[in-house]
Formats: C-alpha cells, sequence, structure tokens
C-alpha cells in the first residue's frame, strides 16, 4: 500500500492562513530547514504524487505531542474542505510509534492539501509525516512488530537475570541494570508502537512515556556505570562526574520529555541536546576504565557501543540535521537488545568474580579466625577461644574442669633448649586429644598449662586416663630427656550445670589451687572437687565438696 510524503513544508507564525499558503514562494521543497519550535508548521501534498491511483483517506506520522492539526484540500477550482483534529482525536496504530487523523475528502479535482500543525513538539512528527489510503498496511513495513517482539523476549529474561542475581548479591549494579532493563522495555513498548497492538493509549500519553523512559534509562546507565566498575577503574573525577551526568541525564531530558505547552519553543531541541553529554561523558568514562585495565570495562564498551551510535544517529535525525526512515528506529531496539544480552553476560561474569573474592575472603577469614583461636604451636584451642565459648560448653554439659600443669617444665628448656620443650609440649597436647575423644576437649592456655573439659559418664576417670598418657606420650615422641615428664592435674566438677553456671575464671581459680595442692603433696597426681549447689539458707552450708588427693 502506498503512502505519500509531503512536497514541500514550511514553518510560519500562528497568524498565517491556507489562502496565504497556497502560494509555492513561501515552501521549503527539500529535506532542509525542518523546525519544530515556531507556533505551526505547514505541509504540502500535491495531487500529482497520487495521480491515477486510489485518492488518499488518512494522515499518519510519528507520535508526539501537538496542538491541534488542520487539513485543508483544495479543489482546481478553488473549493477548499477543512477538517481540524486535536490530540484526544487522534488513533494510535501497532504499526510503530505512529498515530492516524482522518482526511477531508480528497476527490478527483483536488489539486492540493495542506496540513497546519500547531504547537509541535518534535521534528519527525514532520519528516515522517504521510498519507495512505490505508495508513495500518502503508506503515506496517517500517517497524516490525516481530522484531520489537523478539526484543522485548530479549529483555524479560535479563530483568528476570537481575533479580536472581539480586537475590544472592545484593549488590547496587544489579538492581540499576534491572531499572535500565525495565526502562528499555517501557521505551520499545511506547516508542515502538508495540504497546497499541494490546491497548489503546492516548496519543499525549505515549508521546510522552517513550521520551521519558528512554531519558531514565540513559540516565541509570550512568548511574550502573559506576557501581558496575572494579574499585580504581575511575578516578575520583571521572566517577563524581558520571555520577552528576547520570541524575542531570533524567532531571533534564525527562523534563524536556514532558513536552509542556509552556515548552514548545524549545523542548525538541533541548531534549536531544541534553543527551550530548551523557553520551560524551559515559564513552570518556568507559575510555578511560579501558586504560586503566578494567575486564568490566569491556564488556560495557561491547554492549553500549552500537547503542550509542544509534543514539546520535537518532538524536540528528531529531534535530533535523538527518533526515531518515523512521525505519532506523530498529538499528536503536537491535543494540538495546544487544547491550541488555551483553551486559547481562557482565554481570554473570562480575558474580563469579565477586563469588571468587568473597570465597576467598572467607578463606582468609577463617584462616584468621583459625589463627586467633588456635594455638599456633599445638593446634589446641588457646585460651581467647576458650572464654569466649565457655558458657556455651557449659550448657552442652561440658561440666568436668581439669587444669594440667606439667612437672618441672622450666629444667627441660633449661637443660634440653627451648626446642625440646616445645616438642614435650606438643606431645603432651597429642596425649590429651589422643582418643579422639567428641566429650573431651583440650586447650592450651599458655606455657605448659592446659585444659581438658569433659563431659557424659566417668569424667573424672577419663581425667585421670589422659593425664597418665602424658608421660607416655612425651617418653615416647622425646627421646633423651633425663627423667620422666609428668603431669599435675586440678579437676572441678559441677553437680548442676544447668541450674547453676560458673564463670571460666571461677572453675579456673578452683581448678588451679587444687592443682598446687596436688604439686604440694609430691606432683603427679589428681586432685578433685565436686560442687554440689543447694538453695538452704544462709546459715546452712552453701556447697558440698568432696576432696580426694
Amino acid at each position: 500500500m502506498p503512502s505519500y510524503a509531503p512536497a514541500c513544508h514550511a514553518a510560519t507564525d500562528a497568524a498565517r492562513t491556507a489562502a496565504q499558503m497556497r502560494a509555492r514562494a513561501a515552501w521549503v521543497c527539500d529535506n532542509a530547514g525542518w523546525r519544530s519550535t515556531t507556533p505551526a508548521a505547514w505541509l504540502r501534498f500535491e495531487a500529482s504524487a497520487w495521480a491515477g491511483a486510489e485518492p488518499p483517506r488518512a494522515f499518519f506520522t510519528r507520535i508526539s505531542r501537538f496542538e491541534s492539526i488542520t487539513f485543508t484540500a483544495i479543489d482546481t477550482g478553488g473549493t477548499a474542505r477543512t477538517a481540524t483534529y486535536t490530540e484526544a482525536d487522534a488513533r494510535p496504530i501497532a504499526a510503530g510509534p505512529v498515530f492516524r487523523l482522518p482526511l477531508p475528502k480528497i476527490t478527483p479535482d483536488t489539486a492540493l492539501l495542506l496540513v497546519r500543525i500547531a504547537g509541535p513538539h518534535s521534528v519527525p512528527l514532520l519528516t515522517e509525516a504521510r498519507i495512505a489510503t490505508n495508513p495500518v498496511l502503508a506503515a506496517e513495513p517500517r517497524i516490525d512488530i516481530v522484531l520489537l517482539a523478539f526484543v522485548m523476549g530479549m529483555l524479560v529474561l535479563p530483568l528476570l537475570f537481575d533479580i536472581s542475581f539480586f537475590l544472592v548479591l545484593r549488590e547496587r549494579f544489579v538492581l540499576m541494570h534491572a531499572g535500565m532493563v525495565a526502562a528499555m522495555m517501557v521505551y520499545i513498548l511506547a516508542a515502538g508502537g508495540l504497546v497499541s497492538a494490546y491497548v489503546t493509549l492516548p496519543v499525549r500519553l505515549l508521546a510522552v512515556i517513550g521520551p521519558l523512559s528512554y531519558a531514565l534509562g540513559a540516565g541509570l546507565s550512568a548511574l550502573f556505570l559506576v557501581s558496575f566498575l572494579e574499585r580504581g577503574a575511575q578516578s575520583p573525577a571521572m566517577r563524581r562526574l558520571t555520577i552528576a551526568t547520570g541524575w542531570t541525564t533524567m532531571l533534564l531530558p525527562g523534563f524536556c520529555a514532558l513536552q509542556l505547552d509552556a515548552t514548545q519553543a524549545f523542548d525538541d531541541a533541548a531534549y536531544f541536546v541534553t543527551f550530548l553529554p551523557c553520551i560524551i561523558v559515559i564513552s570518556a568514562a568507559v575510555f578511560e576504565a579501558l586504560l586503566r585495565g578494567s575486564r568490566s570495562a569491556r564488556y560495557i564498551a561491547a554492549a553500549w557501543a552500537p547503542i550509542i551510535i544509534a543514539s546520535v544517529e537518532r538524536l540528528l535525525r531529531g534535530l533535523g540535521l538527518h533526515v531518515g526512515p523512521a525505519s532506523y528506529d530498529e538499528l536503536l531496539y537491535i543494540a538495546v537488545g544487544i547491550e541488555v544480552v551483553v551486559i547481562s553476560l557482565a554481570i554473570a561474569d562480575r558474580f563469579l568474580a565477586i563469588r571468587r573474592e568473597r570465597d576467598a575472603a572467607l578463606t582468609e577469614a577463617k584462616m584468621l579466625e583459625q589463627i586467633s583461636t588456635r594455638d599456633s604451636l599445638t593446634g589446641l584451642m588457646n585460651r581467647r577461644a576458650i572464654e569466649a565459648r565457655f558458657d556455651a560448653l557449659l550448657a552442652q554439659g561440658f561440666d568436668t574442669f581439669a587444669l594440667v600443669d606439667l612437672d618441672r617444665f622450666k629444667a627441660i628448656n633449661d637443660r634440653h633448649g627451648h626446642q625440646v620443650g616445645d616438642a614435650a609440649l606438643v606431645a603432651c597436647a597429642a596425649a590429651l586429644r589422643a582418643n579422639g575423644d567428641p566429650d573431651a576437649m583440650a586447650v592450651r592456655l599458655g606455657g605448659e598449662e592446659f585444659v581438658v573439659l569433659l563431659r557424659g559418664p566417668r569424667t573424672l576417670e577419663r581425667a585421670e586416663a589422659l593425664r597418665q598418657a602424658i608421660p607416655m606420650r612425651i617418653a615416647q615422641e622425646v627421646p633423651g630427656l633425663e627423667l620422666p615428664v609428668t603431669a599435675s592435674m586440678g579437676v572441678v566438677m559441677l553437680a548442676d550445670p544447668a541450674r547453676h553456671r560458673m564463670t571460666f575464671h571461677a572453675f579456673y581459680a578452683r581448678a588451679d589451687a587444687l592443682m598446687y595442692e596436688a604439686k604440694a603433696a609430691g606432683r603427679n597426681r589428681m586432685n578433685y572437687e565436686r560442687l554440689t549447689m543447694f538453695t538452704a539458707a544462709p546459715e546452712s552450708r552453701a556447697a558440698g565438696e568432696e576432696r580426694v588427693a
């Protein structure tokens, strides 16, 4: 189905009439000088264009805001038929970002059709204007609806991808990219005309949604760039500039996208001009990051190069510096699809990198924790660790506290050196944990002093067995000692730890006193105390104790 472009165009003040515009001298009959900043724009269609064919019945053009459109069909005899419409009369069609209006009757005698567009807000509203018998069939090849649906499908998956990643990563750049994808989906639905295939929205609304969503998406892309690039990929000055550009792009072009009546004289040009800083700054930021060796910047450069090129073409067309068919918009939609796919791959790559970094950090943290809670010589828990966990261990039933001290250990260091002394300490630790008893936990407090916490049956007998194993283990692993290395032990048992709690320091103080009593009694022995708590009056005995030396 053929469509017919205007032969000439003109820009005038609001007072100019159709009768005054009949003369050809008032017109520009080439693709130069398109303007949307004047009160009225005129289009001239001549009957010679459709001579011998079925006359046109409808007018269609790119969706944009305007005050009114007046059609004047002039016959060769001077008869004129006029029809005037407002935005509310326009009907969007699912053939791209296009709306249509009916023409006054075009007869075989019609020589000229003049179109007056009052308060135009967009140059493409003028350059892409056409008349046809059936505008839907004429416009359909301009925007491939199947392509738009395919691109929309490409956008849905990355959006779900971002949501899934955010549940794992909780990184800001994932939210920024999700916002970008959502903005591009709205842009394609509105600016691509895909939404008109499902629901009829007012032209006034569609005219704002498309450019506004693009401004929001462009601004979010700058903020995404800042949060996505690795640390050190941007200089502080470039980082601040990129953030400021992101917010400025959402505010300034976003305001111009509203196409208010009061801003008609400048909002079209201002919308595109205010995009220039965003394009320049983002390009410079990516280039700087590439020079700094950023891996993420490589993905971004590959993803954003097509969309930047397509955006520049759309900018030049929007300013009237370049006139091209609306089918060029398909380049932008394809570029958007490429962008989200490549950036999704970049996010996946970054996800793996962050996972590796976090795994390494967790491993390092565990190593540091182990270093801070383990004795470096024996591998046993140290005093810091046992003090931190003591209440929990007591609640788990470790009700027996056995304090172990090697007898005359200083003499070993003095006679054989600290290296032999260290070997004796390692052998002592091995003896205390030799049987792998899950109900016995050995700790090195420092020097030649150890603690064994026990729970379960026969804790006293098990503690004594561990003490007696120490001399044999040291003799086996540290040959050349003149005398056996024995150990003295003080043991405190709490009868009901669930009801009566004691602090580590209280246990230690009692066990230490018992252990020194054992040393005073001749060393190489155990001294123990069993504590039973009562709820009797203060004058009664508060604790029962049983001592065996």
